[in-house]
């Protein structure tokens, strides 16, 4: 689930900083800039867990602060496919069942990968699994908040970076007084997580603790 990766990047630690340990200041500045952030085909960093080099420091002119070349291991939250995880159920929808971590919050298990047969209960929001017995059908419901055990079977990054603005098209200019707003479908766009993991419970002992536990 968690794994240590090598990473190496350039520190700038600004003159204020000078009277503490490089050490230190190097550290709080490296989990300023990467502690629960996502590294583009790397996962959800966590933490710093030590620093392997310092290279020299340079100051450049027009600029006070110190530049340091740092090599460093860092804790990042990635999970292997197949690997086995518990987490809790956040909510359910039409796309499937979303599951927590309590540190990252985007997982899901669409449809086809939940304990079939399955069916979506509109009025109470949540997904069941219509389970067979001797003595008939049991709804198992999966509420919010319950435990749930699943299998990656896949991840999905997507790059976030910060892109430059639309081609500009030929449209006439803006008269005096008129809004330069975007359409309002365009200002609400829902933002796409940078990771996201895909799950599954298609299989025994998959699913709610609670229904192999009982």
């Amino acid at each position: 689930m968690f794994v240590l990766v090598e990473m190496v990047d350039t520190v700038r630690i600004p003159p204020w900083s000078f009277q503490r340990q490089l050490n230190d200041a190097i550290a709080e500045e490296l989990n300023k800039k990467l502690a629960n952030k996502v590294v583009y085909n790397v996962g959800l960093c966590i933490c710093l867990y030590d620093i392997t080099k310092l290279e020299d420091s340079y100051i450049f002119p027009g600029d006070g602060a110190s530049h340091t070349k740092v090599h460093f291991r860092y804790v990042v939250f990635h999970p292997f496919l197949d690997e086995i995880l518990i987490g809790k159920i956040k909510y359910c929808s039409q796309e499937g069942v979303h599951v927590t971590m309590g540190f990252f919050d985007d997982i899901l298990i669409p449809p086809e990968s939940l304990q079939q047969p399955a069916k979506f209960d509109e009025a109470e929001q949540v997904w069941l699994w219509e389970y067979e017995t001797d003595e008939g059908a049991h709804d198992l419901y999966m509420d919010q908040g319950e435990e749930i055990r699943f299998r990656v079977t896949d991840e999905v990054f997507v790059d976030t970076s910060p892109t430059g603005p639309a081609t500009a098209t030929p449209d006439t200019p803006a008269q005096p007084g008129q809004s330069t707003a975007p359409p309002a479908e365009d200002a609400g766009e829902k933002k796409e997580a940078p990771y996201t993991l895909i799950g599954t419970i298609c299989e025994p002992g998959l699913g709610l603790l609670s229904w192999w536990n009982s």
